[in-house]
């Protein structure tokens, strides 16, 4: 039995993390050939999605930042979710989603983790989160027995940056949902769509500076932001939609002439992916994972200089239809099925 811990689950608030996660226990119905069960927290339930799963009461689930971190360090509150997993008798467990796992030995555990941006962008953190993910990262290395990441260029940080072994990681990419993402029949609007939270290292205020150049020869193109804290980037020809459920995220890449990406780090990049299953030409960054995600289906620019991306926006509206035909191509050969399999590979390694 491999226990799969979604206790840290709040819905709407992870982005491509909880993607990730539904997505794997979707596949892992459809596919896996193993048995599983999911722990929940009261918050979602749901997110079994049809497999075996328990709620476990003890773990105090939060929707505010403050309450998160108080459940995962509260240390009476893990003691008491440690006791519940030796109950359920479980030969592995794997937490996708968050770094701070329980004090576990046993069963052996395999953690997902997503990223090491403190490292590679400490600006973007205060004093205090850095320390904190200093503590937690060391933690989590030394209770996991293998690592989960989702490039080869995540795993090269994690050893340069994160002191990870090298040899206890498995990369396994992320995916698309292939159901959810696929080409429109209807034609494409001058709209041009930025999925991301407003982080710094997303690079909203550059990609702004682009987009005034962009619209001195179009100025009937939009600029659509989706993701939360992208508010704050509102103003003329520049839509901030903030979150979007996943249908409506798809619908918009159906409707949209082109995805820009211009973020300063990624460890992986799903949204180009989806946006290239929908038929969506992309233009990227040279930055993290990207290249490594996208191949040759995507125009790269510098994500430093607004002239670069304008240029990049400008080549991708002009020429999209060999980007949109090597898109689809790409994309396709992303599936969460897949994924799904190479996890089966990893929870027997740990059995």
């Amino acid at each position: 039995m491999i226990g799969i811990s979604l206790l840290t689950l709040v819905p709407g608030l992870f982005g491509g993390t909880e993607t990730y996660a539904r997505e794997l226990i979707r596949a892992l119905g459809r596919v896996g050939e193993l048995e599983y069960r999911v722990l929940t927290s009261d918050l979602a339930e749901d997110a079994a999605d049809g497999l075996s799963h328990r709620s476990v009461s003890s773990y105090r689930s939060s929707t505010t930042t403050a309450g998160r971190l108080a459940a995962m360090g509260h240390a009476t509150a893990w003691r008491t979710v440690r006791r519940d997993l030796r109950r359920e008798d479980l030969d592995a467990i794997h937490f996708p989603l968050s770094v701070m796992i329980p004090p576990v030995r046993k069963p052996p555990a395999v953690t997902t983790v997503h990223d090491v941006l403190d490292k590679i962008h400490p600006e973007v953190f205060s004093a205090g989160e850095r320390a904190y993910r200093k503590v937690v990262y060391a933690w989590t290395g030394r209770l996991s027995r293998l690592i989960i990441v989702p490039s080869e260029h995540s795993r090269d940080v994690f050893v340069e940056h994160a002191g990870f072994d090298a040899q206890r990681l498995r990369v396994i990419p992320l995916a698309v949902n292939h159901e959810r993402f696929h080409p429109g029949a209807s034609a494409r609007e001058p709209i041009v769509v930025y999925p991301a939270d407003g982080w710094p290292h997303k690079n909203h205020e550059r990609l702004l500076d682009a987009f005034r150049l962009v619209r001195e020869t179009r100025p009937d193109i939009t600029l659509v932001l989706v993701g939360a804290r992208t508010e704050q980037f509102g103003g003329e020809s520049v839509e901030a939609a903030g979150y979007l459920p996943p249908d409506e995220l798809a619908h918009l890449y159906r409707r949209a002439s082109a995805l820009v990406f211009p973020s300063l780090h990624e460890t992986f990049g799903l949204p180009p992916l989806e946006a290239m299953a929908s038929g969506c030409p992309v233009a990227v960054s040279r930055a993290g994972s990207l290249p490594e995600v996208c191949g040759d289906a995507a125009r790269y620019f510098d994500p430093r200089s607004a002239e670069d991306i304008a240029d990049a926006i400008e080549d991708v509206l002009q020429h999209p239809d060999l980007l949109v035909t090597k898109g689809l191509e790409r994309a396709g050969a992303f599936t969460w099925d897949e994924t799904a399999r190479r996890h089966d590979a990893v929870y027997r390694e740990l059995v």
